[in-house]
């Protein structure tokens, strides 16, 4: 499985962006597609995860400004950030999990998302 991410960019604080991450190869049926961002000086945190049923979850910081959502037919994960913030800079990387137990991952390459103030 390969993920290929696309969208970040430069934004000034309140406006939005649009990310995606396609995944090529055979995926099982059951797994989770989310997306992870890192700042400078800091760990990688989940932002937001969506179950192959399509529930999803999302960190305490963007809940009500992200929202999560896939592309069954396309294999392809969507991040749209709304009211975006200084805070929100990183770099934005997708991730897959799968297998009974989501043993097995990939990972996107990673899109910058700059926010000025």
């Amino acid at each position: 499985v390969q993920l290929q991410a696309s969208g970040g960019g430069l934004v000034q604080a309140g406006g939005s962006l649009r990310l995606s991450c396609a995944s090529s190869g055979s995926i099982p049926s059951f797994n989770v597609m989310g997306w992870y961002r890192q700042a400078p000086g800091k760990q990688r945190e989940l932002v937001a995860a969506i179950t192959s049923g399509g529930s999803p979850d999302y960190a305490d910081s963007v809940k009500g400004r992200f929202a999560i959502s896939k592309d069954n037919a396309n294999n392809t994960v969507y991040l749209q950030m709304n009211s975006l913030k200084p805070e929100d800079t990183a770099v934005y990387y997708c991730n897959h999990q799968w297998g009974p137990y989501l043993e097995y991952e990939a990972w996107g390459q990673g899109t910058l998302v700059t926010v000025s103030s």
